[in-house]
């Protein structure tokens, strides 16, 4: 083969999954990160967390931390069930308290 002339390359076949006729597709829920009001934590350090995690400015992640404090809880953010999952691990490494549930 000469050195200006390039081989024909075969691309392999791409399997696409289709739903079979009649089956029911389920678009995936999107799922919320709850944070829970708890005696330990500064309302600094939880206005902290949530502009270091998610990169909120400071008047929403205290508007967040605000909610914590007086109703009980807030909703933090939301997404798939793996961001969500990642997302309650990192709160409770900063001690926070965290659960996810499906948005309804």
């Amino acid at each position: 083969m000469s050195a200006g002339t390039a081989a024909p390359t075969k691309t392999a076949p791409v399997e696409v999954e289709r739903p079979e006729a009649g089956e029911v597709v389920v678009p995936d829920v999107p799922w919320i990160v709850i944070v829970w009001n708890d005696p330990i934590n500064l309302m600094t350090y939880v206005t902290w967390v949530f502009m270091k995690l998610f990169g909120y400015p400071r008047t929403k992640a205290e508007k967040l931390m605000m909610d914590v404090h007086t109703k009980g809880k807030a909703v933090v953010s939301n997404g798939t069930k793996d961001e969500c999952e990642g997302h309650v691990a990192r709160l409770h490494a900063y001690g926070l308290w965290a659960t996810m549930q499906k948005d309804r």
